[in-house]
C-alpha cells in the first residue's frame, strides 16, 4: 500500500512529528529519510527490505555508500543521503564514549562493539583502546580465526597499547552462531590478557561477547573478575 493511502496518523513523517521518533518501527524511520520508494513499493516496503537485506539495524550501520547502491531501488542518491545518516550514528557512539567514562556509557559501548562484529562470519576479535580516563583511543580488529575461534596474542594487545599509552581496554568479540553465552575458552583468554597487561599496568575492564540480540558484558554477568 502506497504511503499516501495510509491515514494521516500512521504516516512515518506525521506519525514521527506527532508521536516522536520512539514510535516508529526502524522500517518506518527508514522510510522518512528515504522519503519515497520505487514503483510498486512504498518507503516503508523498501525500507523493510534494507533491514532484511543486511540483517537488522546493526548491520546497516556496517554499510557504506557502495553496499548501499546494490539494493535495487535505492540508486546513488538515495544510498548517499542514507549512508549519511548511518555514519551519524555511528559517530555518536564515538562522540558518547569520548565525553565521559565506560561505566556511564556501557549501552553505548555495547552498540558500538555490534555495529563493528555483529555481521561478521568468522570470529573477530577486537579491542577497545582508552585512556586513563576511560576516554576513547582507537577500536580496532586485531585477531581473525574461524567460525570457531580465534587466535589471539595478548602481547599484540600489549605493545598496541603501549604505543598509543593506553591505560584501559575492553575486549570484544563475536560469536558466529549468534549465542553470547561466554565460554571457558573466552573466560580464559580474558584471563591470559588481563595478567599479560596487569604487568604493564593496563587494566582490562571488561569483555563483551557479540552475537544475535544484546551484547553480553562478562563483567556485568560475573563470569570473570576484573580489576
Amino acid at each position: 500500500m502506497s504511503i499516501k493511502n495510509l491515514p494521516n496518523d500512521q504516516r512515518p513523517r506525521e506519525k514521527l512529528l506527532q508521536q516522536g521518533a520512539d514510535a516508529l518501527t526502524p522500517a518506518e524511520l527508514l522510510a522518512v529519510i528515504l522519503r519515497v520508494g520505487i514503483k510498486g513499493k512504498s518507503a516503508i516496503t523498501l525500507g523493510e527490505e534494507l533491514l532484511t537485506s543486511f540483517g537488522g539495524l546493526s548491520g546497516l550501520l556496517m554499510a557504506d555508500v557502495e553496499d548501499l547502491k546494490q539494493v535495487k531501488g535505492l540508486g546513488t542518491a538515495k544510498a548517499a543521503q542514507l549512508a549519511a545518516v548511518l555514519g551519524l550514528a555511528t559517530r555518536h557512539y564515538h562522540e558518547v564514549l569520548n565525553r565521559g567514562d565506560k561505566y556511564s556509557n556501557a549501552k553505548a559501548v555495547a552498540a558500538l562493539l555490534k555495529t563493528r562484529l555483529a555481521h561478521e562470519t568468522r570470529e573477530v576479535f577486537m579491542v577497545l583502546f582508552l585512556d586513563n580516563q576511560n576516554r576513547y583511543l582507537a577500536l580496532e580488529k586485531l585477531f581473525f580465526g574461524t567460525l570457531r575461534s580465534a587466535e589471539v596474542h595478548p602481547r599484540e594487545i600489549a605493545k598496541k597499547a603501549l604505543n598509543i599509552n593506553a591505560a584501559n581496554v575492553i575486549l570484544a568479540h563475536n560469536h558466529p552462531s549468534g549465542l553470547t553465552e561466554p565460554s571457558q575458552a573466552d573466560i580464559q583468554i580474558t584471563g591470559l590478557i588481563q595478567q599479560a597487561l596487569a604487568l604493564l599496568d593496563i587494566k582490562v575492564l571488561d569483555h563483551f561477547i557479540i552475537g544475535d540480540g544484546e551484547p553480553t558484558s562478562m563483567r556485568e554477568r560475573g563470569v570473570f573478575h576484573f580489576n
